[in-house]
């Protein structure tokens, strides 16, 4: 499997997509092309032992940065690294593209690039999350802001296709994301979506609040991309600044309690293992006609590795078969 690497992607790029794409090829064995400025990325590249048939350099000049218009940019810069790597997948020469730079742009470049999937209206960006019970599917976390209550039908359908075979869910639970539980709760859209889930044949559990997400209260929780988008980043600083509050808190207790910290240390560090964004990897972009990975713009190369990892399971699980299988029965 040859998977597409935008080297240009991300805060610290090319070094973290470099240094995460050797990471992949050593442990993986995917054949991983990094798209870029090769002079940049060669660079990155000294001194890295890696096995030289499983990474690849495509030059490319230009990049798409993170505050640059999404739809502006795609059509101006022809030769950037989102823009050419999406056209590798969809020559057929790559199997799937991965990438940490502008979400917006790869939105926007996937959907033109390789069009959506038959019955598909829209794409959505779906990320595993974890909660109390069990890591779900949270769709749509950032590529659609303002959808249709069809929209979110399709989402269902292509949550519920990714449960299934990736997760192991036999019938896996939908909710959708509101105010409160009633389905007389949040704007006209929550309202509509509502009545065309429940009249579906997903297995619709009805609305589901903030806290029961947490809960992992259903297995796929739906919502529009504004709001999916900031319940996301909102999660994030929330168990960013619990840690550091923790932190300063034993900092200013004594040694007693330090002492207590030291002993909780291997439970902490599995606490933090399971809500780690980097152990997850990337966001696949549900509904376009390929295998597209997006990444946070902050990943490390760990997060980066594990997104190429993401990228070959929704390969080897043939996702978007799957998907279009279930599409047929709705």
């Amino acid at each position: 499997m040859r998977i597409v690497l935008d080297a240009m992607g991300g805060d610290k790029a090319p070094e973290n997509p470099v240094k995460g794409a050797v990471m992949a090829v050593k442990e993986y064995g995917y054949e991983v092309t990094l798209v870029g400025r090769e002079k940049e990325i060669r660079k990155e590249l000294e001194g890295e032992k890696y096995p030289e048939d499983k990474l690849s350099v495509v030059n490319v000049p230009e990049v798409i940065d993170m505050e640059e218009p999404a739809a502006v940019s795609v059509r101006k810069k022809r030769n950037s690294s989102i823009v050419k790597g999406l056209e590798m997948v969809k020559d057929k020469t790559h199997d799937a593209f991965v990438s940490a730079g502008n979400t917006g742009a790869v939105v926007c470049a996937a959907t033109l690039s390789l069009r959506l999937l038959p019955g598909i209206d829209r794409p959505g960006i779906a990320v595993v999350f974890p909660t109390l019970a069990k890591p779900i599917l949270v769709i749509d976390v950032g590529a659609n802001i303002d959808p249709k209550p069809l929209h979110m039908l399709q989402y269902g359908v292509m949550g519920d296709a990714y449960s299934r075979h990736l997760f192991g869910k036999e019938d896996p639970s939908v909710g959708l994301l509101n105010i409160g539980e009633e389905s007389s709760k949040g704007t006209d859209f929550e309202k509509e979506s509502h009545a065309l889930l429940k009249n579906s044949k997903l297995n619709f559990i009805g609305n589901v609040e903030p806290k029961e997400v947490y809960k992992g209260s259903a297995d796929v929780v739906l919502s529009n991309g504004f709001v999916g988008n900031v319940f996301l980043k909102v999660t994030e600083a929330f168990a960013y600044a619990g840690a550091e509050l923790l932190k300063t808190e034993l900092k200013r207790s004594g040694l007693l309690a330090q002492l207590g910290a030291l002993m909780m240390l291997p439970s902490l560090k599995k606490i933090k293992k399971r809500v780690d964004s980097s152990e997850h990897g990337g966001a696949p972009l549900l509904g376009v006609d390929g295998r597209v990975i997006i990444a946070h713009g902050s990943s490390n190369p760990k997060a980066v590795k594990n997104a190429i990892r993401v990228a070959g399971e929704f390969y080897d699980h043939q996702v978007n078969k799957h998907i279009l299988e279930e599409l047929q029965t709705f």
